[in-house]
């Protein structure tokens, strides 16, 4: 089938690796980066015990070489679905195609959050509180919490208005939302902080090894989206979206008004719900 039959353009020849076809292995690149994360971390907590697997450098290594790969591969992953060639591709019609994809990676992020708390739940049926717990909801944390919650509706406020055409307004939203995701990932690390080195709470006890767990994985997701919502604003100022191109907005947009509802739910789960 020649080029000018194909209505994909030929073959995907600048997927990675070359000549692979219309696929890519940056989606594997990315799940072998995260696997790293966790594993580093986790190796790194029991690096001071009986149990110790590897020195704590190597446990360092590995988190930092997964980081790498995981940041590597997601930039890769983007790109190349996304952002190269744009201005050559006429409207595909895949726009649907691609936030039904991100609804499902959405409904598999639910069953590993559910999987994380049915743990807690499960340790809650012990004896409770397991020991004395530290003030849980601060002024950090319902900070927080409004930063993100007002990042949703700016998030909705720009994708509104690349809708109506106003790039102007789509812009400044934009980077509000941007600049509000970076603030709630800052005040996370500071209560990390508070809680792990001014507090000196037992990272491994019952309550805190479900806290950090969540609260973790949550961050990892917040940073992830910081990271989405930064391509769709430098492209945006390249000026790739318009009132009929806007579908990376859209999907972006799914991704983080969802883990937007999962900060409500560890906040009523974990904060308020941790003395109950």
């Amino acid at each position: 089938m020649t080029d000018e039959t194909d209505h994909r353009g030929g073959p995907a020849v600048e997927d990675w690796p070359p000549g692979f076809g219309e696929a890519s292995w940056w989606p594997l690149v990315t799940g072998a980066g995260a696997a790293g994360i966790y594993g580093g971390v986790a190796l790194a907590l029991i690096g001071n015990t009986e149990a110790s697997l590897v020195p704590p450098p190597v446990a360092l290594g590995l988190a930092i070489g997964g980081l790498l790969a995981f940041l590597g591969g997601l930039y890769g992953w983007v790109y190349h679905a996304f952002v190269r060639n744009y201005w050559r591709r006429a409207h595909s019609g895949h726009g649907r195609a691609l936030q039904w994809g991100m609804f499902v990676f959405v409904l598999t992020d639910v069953m590993t959050f559910s999987a994380g708390f049915a743990y807690y739940f499960f340790v809650r049926g012990g004896q409770w509180p397991p020991g004395e717990l530290p003030p849980l909801i601060t002024s950090l944390v319902i900070a927080n919490t409004a930063i993100l919650l007002t990042s949703s509706v700016t998030l909705h406020a720009a994708h509104s208005a690349i809708r109506e055409g106003n790039r102007r307004r789509f812009l400044a939203w934009l980077s509000v939302t941007v600049l509000l995701g970076v603030a709630f990932v800052g005040g996370q690390v500071l209560e990390y902080y508070e809680f792990l080195v001014v507090e000196g709470v037992p990272v491994t006890s019952v309550f805190f090894s479900a806290f950090f767990g969540l609260t973790g994985l949550h961050g990892l997701h917040v940073v992830l989206g910081v990271i989405v919502l930064g391509i769709v604003l430098a492209r945006a100022l390249r000026g790739q979206f318009d009132e009929e191109r806007h579908t990376a907005v859209a999907t972006a947009s799914m991704y983080w008004h969802f883990v937007d509802a999962v900060w409500v739910f560890l906040v009523v789960t974990l904060y308020v719900g941790a003395a109950a």
